[in-house]
């Protein structure tokens, strides 16, 4: 069995798509995952398939958001190994001064690297920018609603991606794990 975080954009966030994670759980297992964990109300998952690939899980998972809950929202699934691979081998593995003003943005597809090409020439102060393959880290030490960052990746991306903070990211790791 291989472990998974799936991660659902835009889940509980304000009055919008409301989803109660026990019932998130309970309609994920008898969909047939294993294992089903989540943490925090805003749609992080973890779980474990022996023949799911991250695309017919994320494709399921959306089936089950809509047709057995009611919500309409994207979802990234990706291994276990590559979350711990975004915290390990990105510019967050040698420390940040809070977790809660670090980001990890995953792409929906490689591909969407190219649309923060115009980021990294710009200056954003105090805050950082690190493109990746897969992913892109930020940190915002002044906070992460209040910065131009955020605002200007989350333009360029739109819905070409989710992100988490660096301490939901390592609680998840923790999750899984366990």
């Amino acid at each position: 069995m291989s472990k998974h975080v799936a991660f659902l954009r835009g889940i509980n966030v304000g009055k919008a798509k409301r989803v109660a994670m026990a019932d998130l759980r309970r309609e994920l297992e008898a969909a047939g995952f294993v294992g089903v964990k989540t943490l925090l109300q805003s749609g992080n998952v973890v779980f474990e398939s022996a023949r799911l690939t991250k695309g017919s899980a994320k494709e399921r998972i959306e089936t089950v958001l809509e047709k057995r809950l009611g919500v309409a929202a994207q979802v990234t699934v990706l291994t276990l190994a590559e979350v711990e691979s975004a915290l390990a081998d990105g510019p967050f593995a040698r420390g940040v001064k809070d977790p809660s003003k670090a980001l990890v943005t995953f792409y929906s597809s490689p591909a969407d690297a190219k649309l923060l090409a115009s980021l990294a020439k710009q200056d954003f102060g105090r805050e950082t920018l690190a493109i990746g393959k897969s992913c892109a880290w930020l940190e915002c030490p002044d906070g992460i609603l209040g910065g131009k960052l955020w605002k200007a990746l989350d333009k360029a991306l739109g819905d070409h991606g989710t992100a988490r903070n660096l301490a939901t990211l390592t609680k998840l790791v923790a999750l899984a794990r366990a």
